[in-house]
């Protein structure tokens, strides 16, 4: 028996018991690997201007917390804010208000519309309500202490993939089974991907969410706020801005000011949904892939969508980044083993 093999059977054994002993840690794992690989050259970027890997390092993790953790933790203090002054009273007497309104405020003109909400309401027991949002809070705390928890553990993994980054790279080429420019191939085609997905979302995300929140300044809404929680509704493919200014214009329109929930409607579908997500998304995209990426993009940009689609509802926030990681990785190792059957049949 050849020592290769042995050692190969060895190795396999030895990672699915290390599989199962960093199962906690799987998916951040995963995804600060991910980052890692994306963001790449700016780390190098960073590193040649600091004339120092580890401040480069230091920088790009920095930067990620305010991307990803900064954000998120106002959005937690806020709601914590928000569901500890909730008077319950006043919230009852609110519910009362709304199905007060379907019964006498919408217009004869939409009478589908008027029954349907009517039958809604008709189901909906007030005090019922008012625990579900209370416990709404609870849930939402617990789950946003989850992923604080996991973006702590990213920001921590990231630090030390991108300082050691150079090395894991040399060990991983030497240590896979093809040929050197295959190699780089099969990790370049990952990392040119990984970079349009990641920077293509990011920079949208802050330009649709800043278009939505500086708006909303105007209406006395905290701008900051609802900024980011556009920015992170806009992350979820085909419905996207919409779960945040429907309900919005909703709340607008139940209170009395059609107008305010009309221009919501508007702006939000002309502005932010067709010129920026139709028109300008794909400027962006293209911008990306044409100055900050080495190797371009050849895999389908529909693809690319689906995985996205496929993360989210498999591994959730943070499938966004994982989805189109395993369709490209999958893809590039289908492409190498056609290459190397190709080969195999010349000879």
């Amino acid at each position: 028996m050849k020592a290769i093999y042995f050692l190969i059977a060895i190795a396999i054994v030895t990672i699915f018991f290390m599989v199962d002993l960093f199962s906690p840690f799987l998916k951040s794992l995963s995804v600060a690997a991910l980052l890692t690989i994306a963001t790449s050259s700016q780390t190098s970027y960073f590193e040649k201007k600091l004339k120092s890997r580890i401040l480069g390092s230091t920088l790009m993790t920095i930067i990620m917390a305010g991307l990803f953790f900064l954000p998120l933790l106002y959005c937690i203090f806020a709601f914590a804010n928000f569901f500890n002054e909730l008077n319950q009273q006043e919230l009852i007497k609110h519910i009362n208000q709304i199905k007060a309104w379907t019964q006498g405020g919408i217009p004869d003109d939409f009478a589908i519309l008027k029954e349907l909400l009517q039958d809604i309401f008709a189901r909906i027991n007030v005090a019922q309500s008012v625990q579900d949002v209370l416990s709404l809070g609870a849930f939402l705390g617990k789950n946003s202490l989850k992923f604080m928890t996991d973006m702590f553990f990213i920001l921590i993994f990231f630090f030390f993939f991108t300082l050691y980054s150079r090395n894991i790279e040399i060990f991983l080429k030497g240590v896979l089974p093809i040929k050197r420019e295959d190699s780089k191939v099969l990790l370049g085609e990952s990392s040119s991907v990984m970079t349009v997905v990641l920077y293509s979302i990011l920079v949208t995300a802050i330009f649709e969410g800043f278009l939505f929140g500086f708006f909303l300044t105007f209406y006395n809404y905290d701008g900051l706020l609802f900024g980011v929680l556009y920015g992170f509704a806009s992350l979820i493919p085909v419905v996207g801005g919409i779960i945040m200014w429907l309900p919005l214009a909703i709340y607008e329109g139940m209170t009395g000011s059609i107008t305010t929930a009309i221009i919501i409607a508007v702006y939000s579908i002309i502005m932010i949904s067709i010129i920026a997500d139709t028109f300008i998304k794909p400027m962006i995209i293209k911008y990306i892939n044409q100055n900050l990426v080495k190797t371009k993009t050849k895999v389908n940009e529909l693809l690319i969508f689906f995985s996205i689609i496929a993360g989210l509802a498999t591994f959730g926030f943070w499938g966004m980044i994982i989805g189109p990681a395993m369709v490209t990785f999958f893809i590039s190792i289908m492409q190498l083993i056609r290459k190397y059957s190709d080969e195999f049949n010349e000879d």
